[in-house]
């Protein structure tokens, strides 16, 4: 059954509903073999840019829809629900327009958000490098100046999109001053020395392929400079603030997906005689399901609100992404026991989920490192 949702204009419900009609018309038709056959779903990314869901937050002038964030973030959920890659690319392509957005001057927002957010381009987050994970302040990426611009020298690793990206939202230390040395560039994705390796053999998300970036030299105008030099720690953490309540919106559409799945098994699948629904240890288990889901979503629109509002909001966002993310994984674990051992065939969906869930505990920094940003901005006094 779809979310039952209070949208805050009638603009914001016609999205919804725009969105769950090419959910159903073009996407849903085609996750299932798509993810079997591990393919980049680059006409499911056209489809969302041509209707204007890859812009959603950021404004009119440059391209944008200018929708408030819990705007945005159902929309993920919903695409979430039907294809969980899919959405996870939506929530990436979002995060890599955001240095620009925010941080960009006059000159740059208008040279570079037009096509970020024209639904023809589409963005990679280059952050994270084989030995800089949740410590992206011992990165080794090196951006070394030259006579018009800068070199840029080393390898990310876990990035999505990698090798189909349009421009690549790259950080790259610009001094030996720990986190104080990093910087922001825009790479274009045909730029000489970039080059990609295979990607990742993942449990799930089969279609977000996921790999290395390599930057042999790579040059990059002086133009293409996000802010000033040193700034890029700043912006990294800002950013992900915003890109962890994409994951957790991500996350909820899942287990919503699950939920469904499991709900609607229960109803129909008799035992002694009994739908298996009306036991009430099944029940119960659903019961659980459908709170943990409701308090997913509730923690996720809570902290866009405060975003919207112009408040705070990272120790909220680490909280949803931290519920959300647990949330599905548990829910879709659930899911797969609802349905007993057809669950854990490939007939249907619930395996598929619940190994699309466990990375979202992982990506956009592991819940152990929210609970890290929760318990310190607790203690800060």
């Amino acid at each position: 059954m779809p979310a039952t949702r209070l949208m805050p204009t009638d603009d914001a419900t016609d999205l919804i509903e725009l969105t769950r009609e090419i959910c159903r018309k073009d996407l849903a038709p085609k996750v299932d073999d798509a993810e079997r056959a591990r393919t980049f779903p680059a006409d499911a990314f056209a489809t969302l840019g041509r209707s204007g869901l890859l812009s959603l937050p950021y404004p009119e002038e440059f391209g944008g829809a200018e929708q408030p964030y819990e705007v945005y973030l159902q929309v993920v959920e919903e695409i979430a629900s039907v294809w969980m890659s899919v959405a996870v690319g939506v929530s990436v392509h979002s995060l890599t327009a955001y240095p620009v957005a925010t941080f960009g001057t006059r000159e740059q927002q208008e040279a570079l958000l037009p096509g970020m957010l024209s639904g023809e381009q589409l963005g990679a987050y280059c952050l994270s490098e084989p030995l800089a994970g949740s410590d992206i302040a011992s990165m080794t990426t090196r951006a070394t100046p030259t006579d018009d611009g800068w070199a840029l020298k080393g390898t990310k690793a876990w990035i999505s999109h990698a090798g189909h990206a349009d421009y690549y939202t790259t950080f790259a230390r610009t001094s030996d001053d720990g986190g104080r040395g990093l910087s922001t560039f825009i790479v274009p994705g045909d730029a000489p020395g970039l080059t990609f390796a295979e990607p990742e053999r993942k449990m799930g998300l089969h279609c977000d392929p996921v790999a290395q970036v390599m930057f042999d030299g790579v040059p990059v105008e002086a133009a293409r400079l996000i802010g000033s030099p040193g700034q890029g720690m700043h912006m990294a953490l800002s950013a992900l603030d915003a890109g962890r309540l994409g994951i957790a919106a991500a996350a909820t559409g899942l287990a919503q997906s699950a939920l469904d799945a499991a709900a609607t098994y229960a109803a129909e699948r008799e035992q002694f005689g009994r739908r298996i629904g009306d036991f009430q240890g099944l029940a119960f288990l659903l019961a659980d399901m459908e709170a943990a889901v409701t308090s997913a979503r509730a923690t996720y629109l809570h902290a866009a609100r405060l975003k919207d509002a112009g408040r705070g909001f990272g120790k909220e966002a680490a909280v949803a992404k931290l519920v959300a993310t647990d949330a599905a994984m548990k829910v879709t674990t659930d899911a797969v026991q609802v349905l007993g051992g057809a669950g854990y065939t490939e007939d249907f969906p619930l395996e598929r989920y619940m190994r699309e869930a466990k990375v979202t505990q992982i990506f956009e920094g592991t819940n152990q490192i929210q609970r890290l940003v929760i318990s310190r901005q607790l203690l800060a006094r």
